[in-house]
Order: structure tokens, then C-alpha cells, then sequence
């Protein structure tokens, strides 16, 4: 009987089991394969070595460290300032009792709201053009500041756009998945903290925080991941030169040495794609290392 049962068990996995081997772990095989193929040719299908060289290649190509100057940037500030604003916004929302629903549907909206269009909006904002200042650079030269060209202009200045349009779109998310965890806190914690006279910051530090922190720790873990997957956003700012304008990402230099003015070379691609792997691997295994220690399951 428990064989026939184990037997029913792996028949109900077997299409999800199906669909991981054909979508996931075949191509991170295919994947692995490509990248110690040196000197694979597209048309041919033919290689003439295995070896590390594509990995050297692509740790030695100016194009990838500033990609993957780029992504470690985007990563660094946007995942603790967009988590921290969204802790913010999400306190404020919860103690507010009229209301509530609506503001909560108003910061929510963004998020299902196009990417590019979003990107074009932005684009539209801080774009000097011959005929327009922009919205942004009107606004600072309000305040006496000269205007700035935020999408061909300076570093600095692109990378201000990048990070502050990142962080307006993963936002919304984090705000809906932060006031549920906050209305989920047992409310007697609060009253007893009250009765006992212990200070505002002190019932968010030893209550608030130890109660929502498995959010806190998904939300950072999933925006890191998102962070380093980061392309379709820079797209929409900055176009599909992203090498020209200095502002690829890791995925964009993966897309461009498959399909863009570079491409044609999958196994560079595979390479700079596992790499990519590896690092959100570390990543994630540090955050989990650190989490056992300070998150709090319920």
C-alpha cells in the first residue's frame, strides 16, 4: 500500500518534475557546456577546444567590468534604499486607519504598470534636448542649479536615473508584502509593550522588527536577485547601445554577445551568464547564512 501511494506521490510531481528538467536544468547544462567550448562557431555548430578561455575572456572584457561595475552599483544602493523606504511608507500606512485601502492601492499602482512605459516616462523627465530642459533640470534651475544632461551626460548623473527609477519600480511590492506583515504582528505585543511604558523606537526594534523580519529578509533576498537581473529597465532609459551610453548590466552583456551588435558568441555568453550565476549564488547563501541568526519564524 505504501509503495502504490509513493508510486501516486512522483506520478502527481511528474509533470512539475518534467517541466524543471526541460526549462531549468537542461539549459543550465547546455549552458555550462557552451561556456568551455573555446572558439564555437554559431553557423558550423563546431568548436576546437575545452578550456577555461571564454571565462578569461570575459573577466578581461572592458565591456563586462564595467557591466559588472554597473549591476554591483545598482545592487548596493537600490536594495537597502527602496527595503528601508518601503519599512517607512509601510509604518506610516499602518497607522492609518481611514483611508488605508486606498492609499495602500495607490502605491500599488505603479506596479502593474509597463516597464518600458514607465522607463520612457522617466526618460521624458530628466531628457535635455535641444528643445526642452526637461521637468527635473526646470525644477533645479529653480533652485539655481545648472541643468544636467541625466540620460548622454555625466556617469554620476545616469546612474542617479538608474537607481532612482529602480527604486520607484520595485517599491510597490515591497510596501504590499511589508503592510501584510505588519497587520499579521499580534496586537497584545503592543498593548503589553504599552502597559510596561516601553518607548516607540524600542517596541519597533525588539517587537516590529523580530516579527516582520522573515518579509524583511524575502524582500532582500528577491531584490538582490532582481537587482543583478537588471536590463529591460536600462533599456527603457538609456536604449539598446548600452555599451556606447556605459550603462550595461550583466544580463545586457549576456543579451548583446548572443543576439546584439556583438553577437553570435554563445559561449562568452554562457560564460558571463554562469558567473552571474555564481555571484547571486554567494550572494544568497550569505543571506541565508546570516539570516539564520537574525530572522524569526513564528
Amino acid at each position: 500500500m505504501k509503495k502504490k501511494n509513493d508510486l501516486k506521490g512522483w506520478l502527481y510531481l511528474l509533470p512539475a518534475l518534467l517541466f524543471i528538467g526541460v526549462f531549468m536544468i537542461y539549459p543550465l547544462i547546455d549552458v555550462l557546456i557552451y561556456s568551455v567550448e573555446e572558439g564555437y562557431n554559431f553557423a558550423s555548430q563546431q568548436y576546437y577546444g575545452i578550456g577555461t578561455y571564454n571565462y578569461s575572456y570575459v573577466l578581461h572584457d572592458p565591456y563586462f567590468l564595467q557591466a559588472l561595475k554597473n549591476t554591483f552599483i545598482l545592487v548596493i544602493i537600490t536594495v537597502p534604499l527602496s527595503t528601508g523606504i518601503a519599512l517607512v511608507i509601510s509604518l506610516a500606512l499602518n497607522s492609518v486607519s481611514k483611508l488605508k485601502d486606498l492609499f495602500q492601492t495607490i502605491y500599488f499602482l505603479p506596479y502593474v504598470t509597463n516597464t518600458l512605459a514607465v522607463g520612457l516616462v522617466f526618460m521624458i523627465l530628466f531628457k535635455k534636448t535641444a528643445y526642452s530642459e526637461g521637468l527635473i533640470n526646470l525644477l533645479l534651475n529653480g533652485f539655481g542649479i545648472a541643468s544636467i544632461d541625466f540620460i548622454e551626460g555625466p556617469y554620476w548623473a545616469k546612474m542617479f536615473v538608474l537607481c532612482f527609477y529602480t527604486i520607484w519600480v520595485v517599491l510597490p511590492f515591497k510596501i504590499l508584502i511589508l503592510t501584510s506583515a505588519l497587520a499579521s504582528v499580534n496586537k497584545d505585543y503592543y498593548n503589553v509593550a504599552r502597559v510596561d511604558g516601553t518607548s516607540k523606537w524600542r517596541t519597533f526594534y525588539k517587537i516590529t522588527l523580530p516579527m516582520i523580519s522573515p518579509s524583511l529578509f524575502y524582500l532582500i533576498i528577491t531584490g538582490f536577485i532582481g537587482a543583478f537581473k537588471a536590463y529591460s529597465d536600462v533599456v527603457a532609459l538609456f536604449g539598446t547601445d548600452l555599451n556606447a551610453a556605459g550603462m550595461n548590466t550583466i544580463v545586457g552583456y549576456v543579451y548583446d554577445m548572443l543576439y546584439g551588435n556583438s553577437g553570435g558568441y554563445p559561449s562568452f555568453a554562457s560564460a558571463a551568464a554562469l558567473i552571474l550565476f555564481l555571484i547571486v549564488l554567494t550572494i544568497t547563501m550569505i543571506n541565508l547564512m546570516v539570516s539564520k541568526k537574525n530572522v524569526h519564524y513564528r
